[in-house]
């Protein structure tokens, strides 16, 4: 009697456990439903995939400013918008706008936004992440009947240019919405000679120089700017984290470094009587390097560069050397000249340009004690010092002299506070509904590295962005990829930041 008493008790216990076992999968499975997978990662991936085959190359990934596959493009993503309940429209400069107006269609909007661009051999989420994303959020609000309870109004924004691939010159799109895109852009011309203005003129679009500034919006129209964004890098996924919070947008100069020694036979001319620009030119870079990684071994604490300043390089400072050319570039020619690119990027600006005086210091000391010259360039044709030398000649400046425009190089731009833990709340919420509840790890807050059409619409309002985890932190390459359940989160984060605005 014992035993039968003992396993009816343990039968019913099993059928207890696999009743509630069950019951927990459907109601796990119900939770899910209730995310919109099918609309928020789904199709969200299929539009990414659809997009990524829009291109002006066979064989790779490619779409420029006003190409033939960046006007597909910008007509598929419309298309798309509209299908979310969005108002559409393409601006003068090719933007692709599409908007709700909410409750108050008044009120100060919220733009969200990202580009539909690409580099040469591009990957299929740069850009367009952001925008599938934003509208993929807008579509689920319509089918849940909430899209007119948005307590402002809502504007997704695919900007025509971020890469500036075609006509070398960043966020064209971008910048004619915040107001800072200078009339003469309209004149840059390509390879081919066409212009901005002429390769808008070819797609139907007619703008000039007098009604450029018409495409500004007025910055009491406008509540904020989010991008949502890949982290082209490799700490999300390091850190095994999909979502992340963006803190700020580093600033970055770019510099030319031209060696200059003397020319000489590879055979003939005695290691200790050479003038070599390879040789100091490597010294140079390895110098870089040393000063990008250990900045605080290199700049004094005084009154222009503090202990805060040093601290926050540390953390953020990146230095690239990406290009080197010599001449003749002969394998049995001692080079007589060597140039080389230089790629400085960091949060503090004035902790950057204090590596930049430093940098140039030392590179001009290593320079006279080679007996080579050396000219240091800002990209546009800011000279910031020369150090010639020669046998019974030394010339040093350690200030800039500049004859073109020392503004060029791109400050940083530190995201709103608010904002940030606005989206950091929604970046949160989303993982923790994704996992139904059991997310623990807090969202970390990142720097950026690389540009964003936010640095331009900074220029115009508050500004804000969500990095998502990308494999090996790959980007520009056909290797860029997202997990379609990154996607999810990415989509369902803009979904829980909106929400908050209803």
């Amino acid at each position: 009697m014992g035993r039968l008493l003992f396993a009816l008790t343990f039968f019913f216990l099993l059928s207890t456990l696999a009743f509630a076992g069950s019951w927990s999968a459907q109601n796990l499975e119900s939770r899910k439903d209730d995310l919109y997978p099918e609309i928020l990662r789904d199709e969200a991936v299929a539009r990414l995939n659809e997009l990524g085959k829009v291109s002006d190359a066979e064989a790779y990934l490619e779409r420029t400013f006003m190409s033939p596959a960046s006007v597909r493009a910008g007509n598929l993503i419309r298309g798309w918008m509209e299908d979310a309940g969005l108002r559409t429209w393409i601006d003068q400069m090719g933007n692709v706008h599409g908007r709700v107006d909410g409750i108050n269609a008044s009120s100060k909007a919220i733009l969200i936004g990202s580009h539909l661009d690409t580099v040469v051999d591009a990957g299929i989420f740069d850009g367009s992440l952001g925008v599938v994303s934003a509208i993929s959020a807008l579509k689920v609000l319509n089918a849940r009947g909430k899209l007119g309870n948005l307590l402002r109004p809502v504007e997704v924004i695919a900007f025509s240019d971020e890469e500036g691939v075609r006509f070398q010159s960043t966020f064209l799109g971008s910048a004619a919405v915040a107001g800072i895109l200078p009339a003469s852009a309209l004149q840059f011309s390509d390879k081919s000679g066409v212009t901005v203005q002429g390769a808008l003129k070819e797609n139907s679009i007619q703008i000039s120089e007098e009604n450029l500034h018409n495409l500004k919006y007025d910055r009491d129209s406008v509540w904020g700017y989010v991008e949502v964004h890949i982290e082209q890098g490799p700490v999300l996924e390091w850190r095994g984290l999909p979502l992340g919070v963006v803190k700020g947008i580093a600033g970055q100069t770019r510099m030319k470094v031209t060696v200059r020694g003397s020319q000489g036979h590879a055979g003939t001319v005695p290691m200790s009587m050479r003038q070599d620009p390879m040789s100091a030119a490597a010294e140079l870079i390895v110098l870089l390097e040393s000063l990008c990684k250990r900045p605080e071994d290199f700049l004094s604490f005084d009154g222009h560069c503090k202990d805060s300043t040093v601290q926050s390089l540390s953390t953020s400072l990146v230095c690239t050397v990406g290009e080197i050319s010599s001449w003749p570039s002969a394998s049995n020619v001692i080079p007589g000249q060597v140039v080389f690119t230089v790629d400085i990027r960091a949060i503090d600006d004035m902790g950057r340009e204090a590596v930049i005086y430093e940098l140039s210091n030392r590179m001009y000391q290593i320079c006279d004690r080679r007996s080579v010259s050396c000219i240091i360039e800002r990209k546009v044709g800011c000279l910031i010092a020369l150090c010639i030398s020669s046998f019974n000649l030394f010339y040093y400046v350690c200030r800039y002299l500049c004859f073109g425009d020392e503004q060029h190089d791109a400050g940083a731009v530190m995201c709103d506070d608010e904002l940030r833990r606005q989206l950091k709340f929604a970046a949160d919420s989303a993982l923790k509904r994704m996992s139904d509840n059991q997310f623990l790890d807090e969202v970390p807050v990142l720097m950026s590295g690389a540009g964003h059409d936010a640095m331009a619409i900074s220029h115009l309002t508050k500004v804000g962005m969500i990095f998502v985890r990308c494999r090996g932190g790959v980007s520009h390459s056909p290797e860029e990829h997202v997990l379609d359940d990154d996607v999810w989160a990415a989509g369902l984060s803009v979904l829980a930041f909106l929400e908050t605005h209803m």
